[in-house]
C-alpha cells in the first residue's frame, strides 16, 4: 500500500506517493514543507512505482547544460510525456517518469537505486515547474537572503559567485539571513505583487526553509576587478529573469503562461547589474544602492 504525504511550496500543495513508508520520511529536505491533510487543491499528484508502461516515446526536448549538470530528456508518448534524468550526461539514466498531459498527475520508476532521492528531487522540481506555469511561479537559479523584511536574489552563471554573495550579505550586512541558496519560487502573486520562497531544492547547501517575503529586487552578477552597479532597463531586466528561471520552451502553453508572468514581474519588480569583486565593499554598495 502507499504511503502518501502532502507538501506546500510557495503556497501551493501538492501530494507524493510511495510504497516504501520510511522513503519519504528520509527526505529531509521536504520535511520543513510537509502538510497535514489533504485538503484544498493540489497542484500535482506524484506516485512511485515499481515500472512505467512500455511505450514507444518520440524525442521532444533535451537539455544540453554542459557536463556538470543533470541532463532532462522528454518524449511525447500516449496520453502525455515521458521524462528520464541522468545525474551527470555521462552516467546511467536515474529515472523514467510518465506525466499526464495536463500535468496534474505523474508515475516515477526509480532505475537506479543509489540515486533515489536525486531523481525525486528532480522528478518534484520538474513537475512543480509544469504545474505552476500558469499560476505565476517561478523557479529560479538563483541565491536569495532576507533583510528588512525583503528578499534579494542573486542571479549569474554557474560560478559566478551568487553563494559568495550572498555569504558577503550575511557576514557583512546586519540582519541578513538565508532564504535558498539555489533553487527559491518567485511568484507573481494576486495582487501583482513580487513575493519570494523557500524551498526543498536549494543545491549544495542544505537550506530548507519554508518561509517567504515579498521580493525587495533581483541583481544580475558579473565579475570584474571594480564595483558598478546599475539598474537595468525593462528589457534588459525581462531578459535576466528569463534566463535565470526553470522553463521549457517547447511547451507552448507552459512558455506563454512563463512569459506571462515574467511580464508582470518585470513591472513591480527592481533589476539591477553589478559588477564586483567578491569583496565586502561589493555587498555594502549593492545593498546601499538597493535600500536607495
Amino acid at each position: 500500500m502507499s504511503e502518501k504525504r502532502f507538501y506546500r511550496v510557495a503556497g501551493f500543495v501538492f501530494g507524493v506517493g510511495s510504497p516504501e513508508e520510511d522513503f519519504l520520511d528520509s527526505m529531509t529536505n521536504l520535511a520543513p514543507f510537509k502538510e497535514d491533510g489533504a485538503s484544498g487543491e493540489h497542484i500535482f499528484n506524484l506516485e512511485i512505482v515499481d515500472s512505467i508502461p512500455e511505450n514507444s516515446p518520440e524525442l521532444m526536448f533535451r537539455t544540453d547544460d554542459g557536463p556538470g549538470f543533470p541532463e532532462i530528456s522528454i518524449f511525447n508518448v500516449d496520453g502525455g510525456w515521458q521524462i528520464r534524468v541522468k545525474p551527470l550526461p555521462q552516467l546511467p539514466e536515474a529515472s523514467e517518469m510518465w506525466v499526464k498531459e495536463d500535468f496534474s498527475e505523474a508515475t516515477l520508476h526509480f532505475l537506479r537505486k543509489e540515486d533515489r532521492q536525486f531523481a525525486l528531487n528532480n522528478a518534484l522540481m520538474l513537475m512543480f515547474a509544469f504545474s505552476t506555469a500558469c499560476r505565476g511561479a517561478l523557479e529560479m537559479h538563483s541565491s536569495v537572503v532576507m533583510n528588512d523584511g525583503k528578499g534579494y536574489l542573486f542571479l549569474g552563471r554557474s560560478g559566478t559567485g551568487k553563494s559568495t554573495h550572498s555569504r558577503l550579505w550575511i557576514d557583512n550586512i546586519p540582519g541578513t539571513v538565508l532564504l535558498n541558496d539555489d533553487n527559491p519560487i518567485l511568484r507573481l502573486m494576486p495582487d501583482g505583487s513580487a513575493r519570494v520562497f523557500g524551498s526543498p531544492w536549494s543545491g549544495k547547501t542544505p537550506c530548507y526553509k519554508a518561509e517567504d517575503v515579498p521580493a525587495g529586487a533581483v541583481v544580475q552578477l558579473k565579475q570584474a576587478p571594480y564595483n558598478k552597479i546599475e539598474r537595468m532597463h525593462a528589457l534588459q531586466a525581462y531578459a535576466t529573469l528569463m534566463s535565470s528561471a526553470s522553463s521549457f520552451r517547447p511547451f507552448k502553453g507552459l512558455a506563454d503562461g512563463w512569459h506571462r508572468t515574467l511580464e508582470g514581474l518585470v513591472g513591480v519588480l527592481p533589476c539591477y547589474m553589478l559588477e564586483c569583486l567578491p569583496d565586502a565593499a561589493a555587498a555594502e554598495l549593492c545593498h546601499s544602492t538597493i535600500h536607495g
